[in-house]
């Protein structure tokens, strides 16, 4: 074989191995050949796109809807041109080719794979040779998005509150309030939940403490939704006539993904659902919307400019 390794790298620029808005991506494209080979063209691609699909079923008939959306999608040749025809011949051994790519300041979800669709990033080069098969090489890269959310969305505060009467073999109340003192979060936070519950009802009830993702993939006038629990947790049980003020600590999960809504055919969402357990009936549930941020990976990060939205609002210390 001619081509023993055709291969591409990539330099990470953190201990995460992620990219973000503006990062220049650098690294080379790595060609060992066996014996003297004439190369025809060597070229370099990036590419950003989001793509879903999936199948439902309508009465006897499966209907399959799907859709892409393109980010960026650059061609540039990594072969330098020392023959008039722009091919040049390698000698036997191993060949390294350099490139480097800026990533586009705007517009670019995080990376995400899931249920129905995924947002992937790519680079790809290929080799061709006359009278031969294009020989072909790819390397995945995880880009995280730059927070783009204004100050007043990331620390609003967010409240529910619900009561119902318990009817079934029981009398009385059961009632709570639920606050968080901010709605943003970065992934690896802990997530401050206060509030009060109150047990006027002949019953016990336990708290539950739920976050979930939402995943929602549009197509074709329709969309597919997804939830997934990401974090799970019990409160201590009220007695009868009872009354507990609360303050429960949820680790969020550091490798979850952040929320995304600036893509077109896929959103990823998070909520926090409260919900007082109690036997026969219907069990009272909040639910409160959340934004996950992408971890800081170090202070340069931050003095860089990747979080510039951040950096006033002590929402990352």
């Amino acid at each position: 074989m001619t081509i023993r390794k055709f291969a591409i790298e990539y330099d990470a620029l953190n201990d995460r191995n992620t990219f973000s808005n503006g990062d220049t991506l650098t690294g080379r494209v790595i060609v060992e050949v066996s014996k003297e080979t004439k190369i025809k063209s060597l070229t370099f691609k990036t590419k950003g796109k989001a793509d879903v699909a999936w199948t439902e079923t309508q009465g006897e008939e499966s209907v399959t809807y799907w859709d892409k959306e393109k980010y960026f999608s650059q061609t540039q040749s990594v072969l330098p041109e020392d023959q008039a025809d722009g091919s040049v011949t390698l000698v036997a051994g191993r060949h390294v080719f350099p490139f480097a790519f800026q990533l586009p300041y705007q517009g670019l979800p995080s990376s995400f794979k899931g249920a129905h669709g995924k947002i992937h990033y790519r680079l790809l080069a290929k080799l061709s040779r006359t009278l031969r098969a294009a020989s072909k090489a790819e390397a995945k890269f995880t880009f995280v998005a730059r927070a783009d959310y204004d100050q007043s969305t990331l620390l609003a505060p967010q409240h529910g509150s619900k009561d119902k009467n318990v009817i079934f073999f029981a009398s009385g109340n059961i009632s709570m309030d639920i606050f968080l003192p901010k709605t943003g979060y970065q992934q690896g936070e802990g997530l401050v939940v206060n509030g009060e519950i109150v047990n006027s009802s002949t019953r016990k009830i336990v708290p539950k403490y739920i976050i979930y993702q939402k995943q929602s993939f549009f197509a074709g006038g329709q969309r597919a939704v997804h939830t997934t629990e990401i974090l799970k947790e019990k409160g201590e049980p009220l007695v009868s006539s009872t009354r507990q003020n609360l303050t429960k600590v949820l680790a969020l999960p550091l490798e979850i993904s952040s929320s995304i809504q600036n893509c077109r055919i896929l959103k990823v969402e998070y909520r926090l659902k409260v919900i007082l357990d109690v036997s026969f009936t219907k069990n009272p549930v909040i639910k409160l919307p959340l934004i996950i941020l992408p971890h800081r990976t170090s202070s340069k990060a931050l003095e860089a400019g990747l979080y510039p939205d951040l950096a006033n609002m002590n929402i990352l210390n």
